[in-house]
């Protein structure tokens, strides 16, 4: 059954005269004729009486042109949707982001997005370690990743949208939560909270990479997930940890953040997705995070 027969229909239905119908839909009336007679032989039911002076809906008539009605308002309906999502409008983007060093950007672009893009939808998927999150984006499985830099991977492109500098978090009564920054060599004889090995976290391995350039490896007592376990084991008492300054937001009973002695180490942050992505959506995202997550200014160094 075509489509043009049941447009054909319900003209001649609203209108009930085959010239007014016929000239709603802009064509001569022996074809529309031919396409009624055509939906009347598919259905095999006579769908109007007719006559040289009237024009009438028979039963069969009247109970087809509600549900006939209810196709063409979903067909106008999945026409303007995918007309949207190919303007990237609508859509789906999955994104991969690590917990409390995205607290500050994270919301600032999901916001953005809800404001101006209501039809897209950001499927957030919390967790997923740097390292981890340009894996996925790198094999498809991600759209959108917040990664740190270095991320080369084969066909994924990378925009930077923060700097952070490592900072060392402690017990407040520990020998070295005074008010000077700390040398990481003075961590040499302390324990050690961190993420996993192997979980695919740019943090630890920057924590690990700035400890062996002060000359020794750092001994991890104890292992966790993300930043808020971290450091309220390091505020109870556990260990130590170097971590972000994006997340001196967690304040914690008996924690305190000092920074580190000599040169920065910084980080990164960026966005990162494929090239050949095909979404319009990812796109719009894109487009939107240009100005929620604009490009840091260079940081200030300090000797």
């Amino acid at each position: 059954m075509e489509l043009r027969y049941l447009t054909a229909f319900v003209a001649v239905a609203e209108e009930l005269h085959f010239g007014r119908a016929a000239k709603r839909l802009q064509m001569a009336q022996p074809p529309l004729s031919q396409q009624i007679r055509q939906l009347e032989r598919e259905l095999g039911v006579q769908l109007f009486e007719r006559n040289t002076r009237s024009v009438r809906l028979t039963s069969a008539g009247r109970s087809f042109l509600e549900p006939v009605h209810t196709v063409l308002r979903d067909l106008d309906l999945a026409t303007r949707a995918a007309k949207a999502a190919g303007r990237g409008e609508y859509g789906r983007v999955t994104v991969g982001f690590a917990g409390a060093s995205s607290h500050e950007t994270l919301p600032l672009l999901t916001r953005a997005v809800r404001l101006a893009h209501p039809g897209i939808e950001l499927a957030m998927q919390g967790q997923t370690y740097a390292h981890v999150a340009l894996e996925r984006v790198a094999d498809g499985s991600l759209d959108l990743g917040f990664v740190r830099l270095p991320a080369d991977r084969p066909g994924v492109r990378t925009r930077v949208i923060s700097e952070e500098e490592l900072v060392c978090a402690l017990p407040s009564d520990h020998r070295l939560a005074g008010p000077s920054a700390i040398a990481p060599a003075d961590l040499a004889d302390e324990p050690f909270v961190s993420f996993p090995a192997n979980a695919g976290s740019s943090l630890r391995d920057a924590a690990v990479r700035t400890c062996e350039e002060a000359g020794f490896r750092p001994r991890i007592v104890q292992e966790a997930p993300d930043s808020h376990t971290i450091l309220a084991l390091v505020a109870a008492g556990v260990g130590v940890t170097l971590t972000l300054t994006s997340c001196q937001h967690i304040q914690q009973t008996g924690l305190v953040y000092r920074p580190l002695a000599g040169s920065p180490v910084r980080l990164q942050a960026a966005l990162a997705w494929r090239r050949d992505n095909p979404s319009a959506a990812l796109r719009t995202v894109l487009a939107v995070a240009q100005d929620a997550l604009p490009v840091p200014a260079p940081a200030a160094r300090r000797d």
